[in-house]
């Protein structure tokens, strides 16, 4: 099994932080964030990791390699910015089967394994998506399903003070997929894919999970999410 792992970005809300070393590559305790990922990816069959590079590329191939413990690594760089959805589509190149896990490469989440994920993709969903339960929704989007977990609309950040379903970026993908992608290079996975899909479904899960790409959450990652 195969995943694809967004980190091309420029990550300017971490400032100098990231200004030489890309977000996957951040110490979280005694690991990266890449670290804890294939760790994560690795426990769900997934024995060959494509990182949508970019951005610090040459920094992140020097670093990381070809081969981290028994997982193969390969690269699927870009040249210029393609968003999450042209990310995604380049490295499509080298996915040789699907389902494909595609990760955003800020994410840590532990206390859950992604073969619950595995075990309910059905054949006829373009994919499933991993929701969130938080208790305050203001700094995520919002992912509302109906009562089988068909996705009925993403709504943006809002400033509101509630709990609901946030969109936890790690996503598995059938191939059908590919066919509601736009005929251009540079586009949204969140706004010109999933909005026009009819079988995308959401597996709602509460568990421990942070998004670092900013200074707060970085800090709070750093502090708890240790061995």
């Amino acid at each position: 099994m195969q995943a694809i792992i967004l980190c091309g970005g420029l990550s300017t809300r971490l400032g100098k932080t990231t200004e030489k070393i890309p977000k996957i590559l951040l110490s979280i305790g005694n690991r990266t964030v890449l670290d804890w990922q294939i760790d994560l990816l690795s426990k769900a069959g997934v024995t060959e990791v494509i990182l949508a590079s970019g951005h610090l590329h040459d920094v992140i191939y020097s670093q990381v390699g070809e081969n981290v413990d028994d997982i193969k690594i390969r690269y699927a760089k870009e040249d210029k910015p393609l968003g999450t959805g042209g990310a995604i589509q380049n490295a499509f190149q080298f996915v040789d089967d699907f389902p494909v896990f595609v990760l955003h490469g800020d994410i840590l989440l532990r206390g859950f394994s992604l073969n619950d994920m595995v075990s309910h993709l059905l054949p006829e969903m373009e994919g499933l998506l991993l929701g969130i339960s938080v208790s305050d929704l203001s700094s995520y989007g919002e992912i509302v399903a109906d009562n089988n977990g068909r996705i009925t609309q993403f709504r943006e950040k809002q400033q509101v003070n509630r709990p609901g379903c946030a969109n936890g970026a790690i996503f598995l993908f059938n191939h059908s997929i590919i066919n509601a992608f736009p005929n251009k290079e540079v586009f949204s996975i969140e706004r010109d894919v999933f909005p026009n899909l009819q079988n995308l479904y959401v597996y709602k899960v509460d568990t421990e999970w942070i998004d670092i790409g900013v200074p707060e959450r970085l800090e709070y990652a750093r502090k708890h999410f240790i061995e």
